[in-house]
């Protein structure tokens, strides 16, 4: 039987949605769709893929509206009379049709601090216990498909977060290499927070709901990952010791310069806020720790589908803005 698509055509200058009529077979995929259109009505149409299988991540898209692997989403989950609307993920800038420029991603993972071999320990040699193996076995599930990259909100809505946000992809391998214990690197927790943004997440789990290796991304990476930080930089007494050691560390001069009581020190002067975006190390050049890095609490938001959204979305309400068109309103 025939089945009616919407189907984004279009380039890096703009595009459209187009309708199709496509004969669709049982236990077909919506790979198979897009297969048969370029067969049979659209040759030029441009969609990336691979190996149709569900392992290599190419066939990522929106399916109406939901960020899906279109070799994964079967034809039957639609009613008869659906109208199924594609179109390319949304983050990303749209090289042609359904195909995006991903390389953001790339970016990121050199940008990643790679496993740092154990001193003293030859190739060959690294012993892990199986527990250890499994802690992290989820994370290497991922087929960098980048379907979480794509519904994060933090970058997803703020073209100008991608600078200083890693996402959840790389959050998950920094949580990996944080539970190796043979990775020779101790600043993991550190480095996430201060480079990656991993104060941007607000762990609304959308990151989590698209993934489909079903890597529980938020509750086992992000957020043990945040408790961590949280650990080293937020619980008082930590912060005490490390105010009183590093005051002993301080030579005669450091001590005569620095602060006394009653004086406030230059980094305290900062107004505190119920809100407060991520900032970098919470220590100052001068060494102290910004009063609003133990004072400001962190908000969560709503996920960026809402609480009452249910997927599939009807038709008429699958949207697709041209990145360029968004970034030519924001300079405007």
């Amino acid at each position: 039987m025939k089945r009616r698509f919407r189907v984004w055509r279009g380039d890096e200058t703009g595009g459209d949605l187009r309708d199709f009529e496509v004969e669709v077979n049982e236990g077909e995929v919506v790979l198979d769709i897009i297969h048969r259109l370029q067969a049979t009505q659209a040759p030029d149409l441009a969609c990336r893929w691979n190996c149709k299988a569900g392992k290599c991540g190419s066939c990522s898209m929106e399916i109406n509206g939901k960020p899906r692997l279109g070799c994964m989403t079967r034809m039957s989950t639609f009613t008869p009379d659906e109208t199924i609307t594609i179109t390319p993920l949304r983050t990303f800038p749209v090289i042609r049709d359904l195909v995006t420029d991903v390389s953001f991603n790339y970016e990121k993972a050199r940008e990643t601090p790679a496993f740092a071999p154990p001193v003293g320990v030859a190739p060959g040699e690294y012993r892990m216990q199986q527990v250890d193996v499994e802690r992290s076995q989820e994370f290497r599930k991922c087929i960098e498909c980048f379907l979480c990259q794509n519904t994060c909100h933090v970058v997803r809505d703020h073209e100008d977060n991608k600078e200083a946000f890693a996402g959840p992809r790389y959050f998950i391998r920094a949580a990996e290499l944080d539970m190796h214990p043979l990775d020779a690197r101790g600043d993991r927790k550190e480095y996430a927070q201060a480079a990656q943004g991993l104060g941007y997440c607000n762990i609304t789990k959308c990151c989590t709901e698209v993934c489909p290796e079903h890597i529980k991304i938020t509750d086992n990476a992000i957020i043990p990952m945040k408790e961590r930080v949280v650990d080293r930089r937020f619980d008082p007494l930590v912060w005490l010791g490390r105010k009183i050691r590093r005051r002993d560390e301080l030579s005669v001069d450091d001590q005569l310069t620095a602060p006394t009581a009653g004086t406030t020190a230059s980094t305290v002067s900062v107004p505190l806020s119920s809100f407060r975006l991520p900032e970098g190390p919470p220590v100052g050049p001068d060494g102290h720790m910004d009063i609003a890095e133990l004072a400001a609490p962190l908000q969560g938001g709503l996920s960026p589908f809402g609480e009452d959204i249910e997927f599939p979305l009807p038709p008429e309400q699958v949207t697709y803005h041209h990145p360029s068109n968004t970034r030519t309103n924001m300079a405007e």
